[in-house]
């Protein structure tokens, strides 16, 4: 179980961007498993945090991100000196598609999707998934996982983070769907980290109802290995 209290407010880094993790999780995992001059991907780039990361730790890096605001905002996050000498390459694009990467380039991936439309990060730009349904959103992470298996080294490892959602008061395991798609598509589970949720924007809006549930307090780290 990895718990992180404090956001974390180094280098760029803000609570800002809603729905981004703490870079607490992608710089541990950047440190265990990769190592100085590999290429790092984020296929969900939002406002920055694995890159920002890499960039610390010395780690080469790739982010993809379908918004050009995100991009935008990335690209501002990155604008900041260290002593390191890391290659960072910020694209536009569909996650689905990584036609740009070479078969085999990346050493590590690192990723943090939207949880299908539970935040939506646009009103109508094509390709979005976090504007789809569930089941139109799963679908899509299954093209998704298929470029990551692509473009991963053999033996390397794939992280993401994702947690459940509710609908209808009826909890929809989110995370070990998308779990699943990893195994149909040939990786191998490495490991499963519990990771605790806090600073929940809506937190304080469903302690205040009167719930007939509980609410979900923790996210998925799932690690795989190609």
């Amino acid at each position: 179980m990895w718990s992180f209290p404090d956001r974390g407010s180094w280098a760029t880094h803000s609570g800002k961007y809603r729905g981004n993790w703490s870079p607490y999780i992608p710089r541990n995992l950047i440190l265990r498993y990769s190592k100085p001059g590999d290429w790092v991907l984020d296929q969900f780039l939002g406002s920055g945090t694995t890159l920002v990361e890499a960039k610390l730790l010395n780690r080469n890096a790739v982010g993809v991100d379908i918004n050009p605001q995100a991009i935008s905002i990335s690209e501002e996050n990155l604008q900041f000196k260290c002593e390191t000498i890391s290659k960072m390459r910020i694209q536009q694009g569909n996650a689905t598609n990584l036609d740009f990467i070479k078969d085999g380039k990346i050493e590590f991936i690192c990723m943090h999707p939207p949880y299908a439309n539970i935040i939506k990060y646009s009103k109508d730009i094509a390709g979005d998934i976090s504007l789809l349904t569930i089941e139109e959103f799963l679908c899509e992470m299954g093209k998704v996982i298929s470029e990551s298996y692509r473009v991963l080294k053999k033996g390397n490892m794939c992280a993401v983070m994702i947690g459940d959602i509710r609908r209808r008061g009826k909890v929809v395991p989110l995370g070990f769907q998308v779990m699943n798609i990893f195994l149909k598509q040939g990786f191998s589970s490495k490991e499963i980290i519990i990771k605790e949720q806090h600073n929940c924007r809506s937190t304080n809006f469903w302690e205040k109802q009167n719930n007939e549930f509980l609410l979900l307090a923790h996210e998925y780290i799932f690690v795989f290995q190609k």
